[in-house]
């Protein structure tokens, strides 16, 4: 068995994270926290604070931090990451989401913050074409369209466009990522915990530049 690890997970959406979290996540044998499928679990379950949450997400905004730290906390605080570790997907995303994450894991901070680097007309087209499965979540895209009519290959649910995935809710989100985002790649470089990671490519190809990344941390936390 792999040994775990404490991840994050950085890089524009349509970056290939979401992909590369599930890959990394049965790699390491970790569970993949999203923070995107808490907040649409929400949404779809209709609890007070999924309507909160889909103001901001049809609206391309970024949720404000104390809602999304108070259920990252929350997660985080589950058995299932206290012995292996995890692989954070969506947070922090901003410097001080990263200094409340510090504070919350103490001396069991992340290992490694990875950012997967694509071009930004890359990423446009990417979501732009992507499409979800309304049950399961799959993703699927227009150019890697399900088998049968629009109906998801893993559960039968349908795909779909998301409501959030419209160009100018996507290009409002990509304004937002450089504005608030990309601050948070200096504060873990400052720190020595980020590395930058090419996401053009074939999804094995990432998977492998993103194994070599961590392992090679790992090997020096180790003392190797």
């Amino acid at each position: 068995m792999v040994p775990g690890v404490r991840l994050v997970i950085l890089g524009k959406q349509g970056a290939g994270k979401g992909t590369q979290c599930v890959r990394l996540a049965r790699h390491y044998v970790v569970p993949h926290i999203s923070t995107g499928d808490m907040f649409r679990a929400a949404v779809r379950m209709g609890t007070e604070f999924g309507m909160r949450a889909r103001e901001y997400m049809d609206a391309g905004e970024l949720i404000p931090d104390e809602v999304v730290i108070g259920v990252v906390k929350e997660r985080l605080e589950q058995d299932d990451t206290k012995v292996r570790g995890f692989i954070l997907d969506g947070f922090p995303r901003t410097s001080n989401q990263a200094e409340q994450l510090a504070a919350i894991l103490g001396p069991n901070d992340v290992d490694l913050a990875i950012d997967i680097e694509v071009p930004m007309d890359v990423v446009l087209k990417r979501l732009a074409g992507r499409r979800v499965c309304s049950t399961c979540g799959t993703n699927f895209s227009t150019a890697t369209p399900p088998k049968y009519d629009w109906t998801c290959d893993v559960c039968g649910g349908e795909v779909v466009q998301r409501e959030d995935d419209t160009v100018d809710a996507i290009k409002r989100r990509l304004v937002l990522y450089e504005e608030q985002t990309e601050p948070l790649i200096t504060w873990y470089l400052e720190r020595d915990k980020l590395v930058s990671i090419d996401g053009m490519g074939t999804p094995d190809d990432v998977t492998q530049r993103l194994v070599r990344a961590i392992d090679r941390r790992r090997d020096a936390l180790r003392g190797r």
